[in-house]
């Protein structure tokens, strides 16, 4: 590593900070981008200085329109199911994500979730943490399948 390097990785440790957020310092809220989810902050956005993002999303109401088509302006965005399950639309396909399923959404992907179990809960980890949300188009052609009902 050269100098330059090691000065950049030490300025970036800097802008950073430790934590650790136990299971009972945050708990889920129903403040965030869908009003048909829930949320838990775990901490990052702040440790990160708004770098990175990341938080756990749960179902709290059965699915209905879903998220619509939309768009992130972001970096980099993950989804890692570790609960139950989903159905997403990625552009034209559509996309199954179960627990212990990861996924990465390239930047600018057009998507829409629009259909989860229950139980479905997933860590989102997002950079940087205030990523923008845009609705977008349909695809041309595609349909979204209808969603399953809860019991």
């Amino acid at each position: 590593m050269s100098v330059v390097d090691l000065k950049n990785a030490e300025a970036t440790q800097a802008e950073t900070s430790f934590s650790h957020v136990k299971e009972g310092d945050t708990h889920f809220h129903g403040t965030g981008l869908r009003g048909f989810f829930e949320y838990r902050d775990l901490g990052v956005a702040d440790a990160t200085n708004g770098k990175v993002i990341a938080h756990l999303v749960r179902a709290k109401n059965p699915p209905k329109d879903g998220t619509g088509w939309h768009r992130h302006i972001a970096d980099f965005q993950i989804v890692l199911m570790t609960k139950g399950w989903a159905r997403f639309m990625y552009e034209d396909k559509e996309t199954f994500v179960q627990a212990g399923d990861c996924v990465h959404q390239r930047p600018g992907i057009v998507h829409y979730l629009f259909d989860y179990s229950p139980d479905m809960e997933y860590l989102e980890i997002v950079g940087p943490a205030n990523f923008g949300t845009v609705d977008a188009p349909a695809p041309a052609g595609v349909t979204v399948p209808p969603v399953t009902p809860w019991k």
